[in-house]
């Protein structure tokens, strides 16, 4: 036996020796010009014409052995050879053309600056979408998938549309490229030949394709998408580390057909209860491959299944085939699968496995994040949805596929502590970036727009915590210190002085009897005015200078919202009383945006949704614009006819500064579920609770005007300039959606305005159901209900106790009736 051995050994030996001699003789006679074509495909082949890279160049970085064709070609040299061709090819703006097998190639070196033209985006960052195409020769429309409209509805009704193509900064394909799987029904054919046919397809430069299925039976080749995406970025599901080109591609999660286009459910982690120990440690349900990729790590699951705490079921009963396919597994595995429900699972468990099935990606991802259950992760090289930008060691728990049997015992070395961190995250990221359609797809255009050079990038900071990037315009200001939701984050506190600003749409005339005078009088004399500013929207002409009341040291602006040639606004500034002619900030945007004849759709530029219609009336919305003269972190908004004494509004003040991210106000309202209409309702009666502050007499955060001006969706700025009402339940529903958290009211008072002004709109009988319309609008555009319903009020220390009013603080609230 031991002279077996030996033999097998000699002759194993000399087979090597042997493979050695006669393959090094064979590598050193090649000829050099040989040896030299093997860079063809990398040198040669990628140029246009022999003119764009000097053919000595190429001998001048081989050594002399090379030149010779005497010595191996060592990777180095080829690796410098590509790096001076690439260099040239870069200098000389030549662009580089591969074709067939020599697209992978081309598709790797891809990064901004080569592949993206950034002069398209200095001005605005627009997005076109291509038209669709002409109806066939049977008159039959294009194919295209649900989710693939939804994503182009999404782009069409944002602020980033454009329908001029010379604007935009991004294209994206009017043809579906979502699934291509050639055995799909989505499967969309010959993209090739109608890419070619796109005016600005430029071979892709500037264009975004979006993709969540790649490849087909039975190797799903990431890559395979049946055309050459040429230089355009992909944002794509299931993208591995392999094929990502960082900084360039970008990762997006897989979702399924009925995924929701709006904002949709929130997460169901309803309440952070401490500890989160649930019934289940881990879980999963899904199918299982008998055989094929994918299939290794579920068909090992089984192993780890107790049916106790760690709840591991799968099936093979999918697919047309799957008896003739089903292993000896398969009985016992689909009746264990039937005893447990998803949902149940998914609500239950503090753990949800997420491993890879076909592709990198699972639904399974999405649907624990929404449940609260922390994903742990079983899917070697997934590059994670937005990875670039999103903490995901904060939010999900990194397994091996190679190392299976140790998931269990990772899970339970995690405390109570980390738990409790990692489901808050998951709860904040769903709700911030992956809740619908339209978040994915807005989060994928800001981390396009971070990286144009003039763009500032928001922090990590901003991008892992609440309320995320998105509701975070870095336009606005270039410190956080500046963000109303960011100063208990960073310890800071508010300034200590607020602008008031007051809405004139009626225009009584102005007297010392005027409920407007007497409320000028009133906000005077607040210790913690910085300025008054008074819009007039009114129709007549805007009082003369001597008939307001003296404002001695506060400065005191009048700006006219009025676009008529009548008398132009003026300022006074302090005690000097002396009138500056100026053009209102309101009338120069107006004018701009007629000269750009309606095509607004920037989230950088402030325009009035005025300007979307043919209504030549000016928006109520003008209310919330954010004027250069507010620079006060606070703004008391006011309606002239509200009728507040001093101690009211200073109080108010000191509420709002422990709560710079709220609405604090006197005015409440509550809105419910009406199963009679199947719709929301809305109601100013008395209850024991409330979900919107008018803003005819609160405060909020002058960042909420700005992103009420650049942020809103233009449809819902419409609605509002068409019904002239609503303004201040849209503001509500935006600080609810930012904040997750309901306003504040202070105090008792529920009536608030002047009971003599007979012409107030409010008492029209119609603004009541003009304001339920609204309301259920706004949740439709929204695609949820932010409104949140609270039973909290805040009242002056010993209000309403029976002391001596000398002992309190704040002696002229105690005068004011209900």
């Amino acid at each position: 036996m031991q002279a077996k051995k030996r033999y097998i050994l000699v002759f194993v030996s000399c087979a090597f020796l042997a493979y050695c001699y006669f393959g090094g003789y064979r590598l050193k006679t090649v000829p050099y010009h040989n040896r030299v074509s093997r860079l063809d495909p990398m040198l040669s082949s990628s140029v246009q014409n022999d003119n764009d890279f000097p053919g000595h160049l190429i001998n001048y970085m081989l050594p002399a052995s090379a030149k010779d064709g005497m010595g191996p070609l060592n990777e180095d040299v080829v690796e410098a050879a590509l790096k001076t061709r690439n260099a040239f090819l870069s200098v000389s703006n030549s662009k580089l053309r591969v074709q067939g097998h020599l697209a992978d190639f081309a598709q790797l070196p891809c990064r901004m600056d080569n592949c993206f033209d950034f002069s398209k985006c200095y001005d605005e960052f627009l997005v076109y979408v291509y038209p669709p195409e002409p109806l066939n020769s049977l008159g039959a429309s294009p194919p295209i998938s649900s989710n693939y409209q939804k994503i182009i509805t999404a782009i069409q009704e944002s602020r980033y549309y454009t329908t001029d193509p010379r604007r935009a900064c991004i294209f994206v394909l009017g043809i579906d490229t979502l699934d291509r799987d050639s055995l799909s029904e989505d499967y969309v054919r010959n993209v090739p030949s109608r890419l070619a046919r796109l005016s600005y397809w430029n071979n892709g430069k500037n264009h975004v394709i979006f993709n969540l299925y790649s490849g087909t039976w039975p190797d799903y080749v990431e890559n395979s998408l049946g055309f050459d995406t040429g230089e355009a970025i992909l944002a794509k599901a299931s993208m591995s580390v392999q094929q990502l080109r960082p900084g360039f591609d970008i990762s997006i999660p897989l979702f399924h057909k009925q995924f929701p286009l709006r904002a949709g459910s929130t997460g169901l982690a309803v309440s952070m209860n401490f500890p989160l120990n649930k019934k289940y440690l881990l879980a999963f349900k899904g199918k299982r491959y008998v055989h094929g990729i994918g299939s290794e790590t579920r068909n090992t699951l089984f192993h780890l299944h107790n049916s106790r705490d760690i709840i591991l079921v799968t099936t093979c009963r999918h697919g047309k085939s799957w008896r003739e396919l089903q292993d000896a597994r398969c009985d016992e595995d689909n009746r264990e699968y039937d005893r447990y429900d998803y949902e149940a699972l998914l609500l239950n468990s503090t753990f949800c496995l997420v491993p890879r099935g076909r592709r990198l990606g699972s639904f399974r991802f999405l649907e624990a994040l929404q449940s609260g259950c922390i994903p742990v992760l079983l899917s070697n090289g997934w590059v994670l949805p937005f990875e670039s930008k999103i903490d995901w060691k904060q939010a999900a728990v990194w397994a091996d596929e190679r190392l299976l049997l140790q998931v269990p015992d990772v899970v339970r070395s995690l405390s109570d502590e980390r738990i409790f961190s990692l489901r808050q995250q998951t709860q904040v990221l769903w709700e911030r970036y992956f809740g619908s359609i339209e978040k994915i797809i807005f989060t994928t255009f800001e981390i396009i727009r971070e990286r144009l050079p003039d763009f500032p990038a928001r922090n990590s900071i901003i991008w892992n915590n609440t309320p995320g990037a998105l509701l975070t315009l870095p336009a606005f200001t270039d410190s956080l210190r500046f963000m109303p939701f960011q100063f208990e984050n960073m310890n800071f506190q508010p300034r200590s002085n607020y602008t008031a600003v007051i809405y004139v749409q009626i225009g009584a005339p102005l007297n010392p009897n005027n409920a407007l005078y007497k409320l000028v009088k009133t906000i005077t004399r607040s210790q913690f005015i910085a300025k008054i500013i008074i819009l007039w929207a009114a129709d007549r002409s805007t009082p003369s200078r001597k008939r307001w009341p003296p404002t001695y040291h506060i400065p005191f602006h009048v700006i006219n919202l009025d676009n008529s040639d009548r008398k132009k606004p003026y300022i006074f500034q302090g005690p000097v009383n002396v009138i500056d002619s100026a053009n209102s900030q309101a009338e120069e945007i107006i004018k701009k945006s007629h000269d750009q004849k309606g095509d607004v759709h920037s989230s950088n530029s402030q325009i009035f949704a005025s300007t979307e219609t043919t209504d030549e009336r000016l928006s109520i919305s003008q209310r919330f614009f954010p004027f250069k003269e507010i620079e006060t972190d606070a703004v008391l908004s006011l309606d002239e006819d509200a009728i507040l004494n001093t101690d009211e509004v200073d109080f108010a003040f000191t509420v709002w500064r422990d709560f710079p991210d709220r609405i604090v106000g006197y005015p409440a309202r509550a809105h419910f579920w009406d199963d009679s209409k199947n719709a929301w309702g809305y109601t100013s009666k008395w209850t024991n609770y409330y979900s919107i502050v008018l803003t005819g007499a609160a405060f909020y955060h002058r960042y909420y005007n700005y992103l009420y001006t650049n942020w809103i969706s233009l449809l819902l700025l419409k609605t509002v300039q068409q019904s002239s009402n609503c303004e201040d339940i849209l503001m509500n529903f935006l600080v609810s959606h930012v904040t997750r958290k309901a306003p504040i009211k202070v105090t008792q008072r529920k009536g608030y305005k002047d009971r003599e002004t007979s012409r107030s709109p409010w008492n029209d009988p119609d603004h009541f159901i003009q304001r339920q319309s609204c309301l259920n609008t706004f949740a439709t555009v929204f695609g949820y209900m932010p409104l949140v319903r609270s039973n909290m009020r805040f009242d002056p220390i010993l209000y309403r106790d029976p002391v001596s009013n000398l002992r309190k603080k704040y002696r002229q609230i105690e005068l004011v009736g209900s």
